[in-house]
């Protein structure tokens, strides 16, 4: 039957309905992934190392079930039907995830074990769909156009990119500027990719007259493990009268081809070198959750021209592999060239760890400064103390036990840092003692450990007052500032910035902490509970800060006195960028040039088994981290440089076994085969007559 072909070409119509389904699955996928971790944190409420620690499974999963996909594809439905079925699974995994993200659905629980559902659900799809499409791609091709199936695939990569690229822009803007059920819209956020999903499939089923449909051929993976069981399960079996074979795969002759023996022997010398490659993946698939968390401690404005999200930083990797590839194919591996350095595949993919291993240190030494504005919380057996000075006045601050306060508080000042305060106990009362105007005041207050408070005075008839507030000393999650309102009137205000309203009670009374846009505020509406209103000018309210307003009354109406109680974010987080550029280079050399040769050395008919190892190694990279994210317990600045170590180790070790393998031209695997097949029938000749003595040797022995 004669294909449509495209405008005259060799390219089948049919192409076009899988790359565009493979563009909309990888929207659907990176960006549902891009908002995940944020999800896990403002959301879920789990915190840094849980949300990691799940981001990782969830990825580690995605590149174990292709193993599965592989299998139902090849040994039952064949790619078309194994494709539309799990696309489907896949959609119902977004609709969940979706779901859960809806505040009104049930209580946390409900939302947790429905987003686990969901994510479980999207992995089987995602991973099981994963060795098929690009595959069935191939698949529409007639054997004589090799060259078209060629660039079919840079086609089909490129779309990859492309929906990848597109999706980590979009979906942190629908999460963050589309507010719904009074927060962050995560449920429209997850709920977009399941529509290009939906759309992914109905695109796919609309090129159904046109895909040439091959027959599933069996499973390779499955012959390959199979053999490899009984071979094993065989040597431990025989008799030691049996003679010794060259290879341990070699017990399995009895029951398979030896062409398939011999293939898996190729296959193994390659398997044998991913053993340390899934410590590159442990660093690199980190983008979407520590750095990630990273950039919500960073300063994201660019200016008056944008401000960009921190789950939106993942997009340079997307855009800079779409810039590096060609540039490495044609500019710098040609420029080495010239230079008369013979690099190899293997070395590429060393040089490619070295540069990830380097964005990594960089990333540890982003992290030193982006911590410097962060307030330490206090360890067991301390607590911490802010203290704001609301009397007309300089107060000195002294606590008996402690030199704490060395200096005068102005009015309506703050100390300039957090006090630590030694309780030895878990509860304390301490006696403070507060001098104003030459008149010295005590007041006793309860501290319990690991918790900051904000110690305010005020000056009445009856002399100084304290009052003590507990405060939230942790940036926000998604980098926006904190914002808290004391009064200081004798009745209520209510303070509108656009939906959020602070209703602040009289009395020298401090609202709880609220989020707020970052951005300028010079106009901020202010009413008293009497009907008075006027507009408060509230300044820059920037990333990452905690700032406590002071309302106070100033010619006969309301004013604001800002306060920073957490500095704000003064590490740009255009730092990052070369840590994403160090990276892509990794990848480009490591990723890449890894896939081009484990396809190169290894005979056509075990391509997929290559395929496979190649997925587990990213998959088993993802459980590093989930292991160190839980068990390491490290400051973050710390973890990356244990894993810029641990990836120049492992670079070692890859590089020795490097040195030590050699390589196969691809285009005489086949001629090995043959040859090596045509030694092994005559050396199977030999073992038979051996075989003979040995039998006769045993039957004697048995009748003794």
């Amino acid at each position: 039957m004669d294909r449509q072909k495209l405008c005259g070409t060799n390219y089948p119509v049919s192409i076009c309905f899988v790359v565009v389904n493979e563009f909309c699955e990888r929207f659907s996928y990176y960006g549902m992934r891009a908002v995940l971790t944020l999800y896990f944190l403002n959301y879920l409420h789990w915190d840094k190392d849980l949300s990691t620690a799940v981001y990782h499974a969830f990825s580690s999963l995605c590149y174990f079930t292709p193993l599965l996909g592989a299998i139902i594809a090849d040994s039952w439905l064949g790619k078309f039907k194994t494709i539309i079925y799990l696309s489907i699974v896949y959609v119902i995994g977004h609709v969940v995830k979706s779901v859960g993200a809806i505040p009104s659905m049930g209580d946390s629980s409900m939302h947790i074990a429905l987003s686990m559902i969901g994510l479980i659900l999207i992995a089987l799809g995602t991973g099981g769909i994963k060795p098929c499409v690009a595959a069935f791609g191939g698949d529409q091709f007639d054997d004589a156009h090799v060259n078209e199936r060629q660039k079919f695939f840079s086609i089909f990569y490129m779309s990859v990119n492309a929906g990848s690229l597109l999706s980590t822009v979009i979906t942190p803007i629908l999460r963050s500027d589309v507010q719904c059920f009074g927060g962050d819209c995560y449920a429209l956020a997850f709920g977009v990719p399941a529509a290009l999903m939906i759309v992914a499939i109905v695109v796919f089923i609309a090129g159904s007259g046109l895909y040439k449909m091959c027959p599933s051929r069996g499973n390779v993976l499955l012959e390959v493990c199979n053999c490899i069981g009984f071979a094993i399960k065989n040597r431990w079996k025989s008799s030691n009268y049996i003679p010794k074979k060259k290879h341990w795969l070699d017990w399995a002759e009895e029951k398979y081809s030896k062409r398939l023996i011999q293939e898996i022997k190729m296959v193994l010398r390659v398997l044998v070198l991913f053993i340390p490659l899934p410590m590159f993946w442990a660093l690199f698939d980190q983008q979407g959750s520590r750095w990630t968390l990273q950039a919500t401690m960073m300063n994201m404005s660019f200016g008056d021209y944008f401000i960009i999200k921190p789950d939106q930083m993942q997009m340079l990797n997307a855009l800079l592999i779409l810039l590096f590839v060609p540039i490495f194919d044609l500019i710098v591996y040609p420029l080495v060239g010239l230079c008369r350095i013979h690099v190899t595949p293997l070395r590429k993919m060393s040089t490619g760890m070295i540069f990830a291993a380097l964005a990594f240190g960089l990333a540890a030494l982003v992290e030193m400064n982006v911590v410097k504005t962060v307030v330490a919380p206090a360890p067991a057996g301390k607590s911490l103390l802010h203290a704001i000075n609301m009397a007309k006045g300089n107060v000195t601050v002294k606590i008996p036990g402690g030199s704490w306060f060395p200096e005068q508080i102005q009015y309506l000042e703050a100390g300039p840092n957090y006090e630590t305060l030694l309780l030895g106990e878990s509860k304390k009362e301490l006696m403070i003692q507060v001098t104003f105007k030459g008149n010295t005041s005590e007041c006793n207050q309860t501290f319990e450990e690991q918790k900051a408070y904000s110690l305010i005075f005020y000056s009445e008839t009856t002399g100084i007052q304290c009052k003590l507030v507990e405060d939230n000393i942790e940036k926000s999650e998604d980098g926006n500032p904190f914002l808290r309102f004391l009064n200081t009137q004798p009745e209520a205000v209510n303070v509108t910035f656009g939906d959020v309203t602070f209703h602040v009670p009289s009395g020298y009374t401090m609202t709880t902490n609220k989020t707020v846009d970052r951005g300028e505020y010079p106009v901020v509406g202010c009413c008293l509970h009497s009907g008075k209103c006027s507009n408060l000018n509230l300044g820059l309210l920037d990333f990452g800060a905690s700032y406590t307003v002071i309302l106070i009354q100033e010619s006969g109406k309301i004013v604001a006195h800002k306060i920073e109680n957490v500095k704000a974010n003064d590490v740009h987080i255009a730092w990052q960028i070369p840590q994403y550029i160090l990276i892509t280079v990794g990848e480009v050399m490591f990723s890449i040039t890894g896939v081009e040769f484990s396809y190169s050395q290894a005979p056509a008919t075990m391509k997929s088994v290559l395929q496979a190892g190649w997925l587990l190694t990213v998959a088993f990279g993802n459980m590093i981290v989930l292991i160190v994210a839980e068990g390491a317990g490290l400051e973050q600045w710390k973890e990356f440089l244990l894993f810029a170590i641990l990836l120049f180790g492992v670079c070692i070790i890859f590089s020795i076994m490097s040195y030590f393998y050699t390589y196969v031209d691809p285009d005489d695997l086949d001629k090995i085969n043959l040859e090596d097949l045509g030694k092994e029938e005559e050396d199977d000749d030999d073992m038979k007559k051996d075989s003979h003595i040995h039998l006769n040797k045993m039957e004697k022995s048995t009748r003794l």
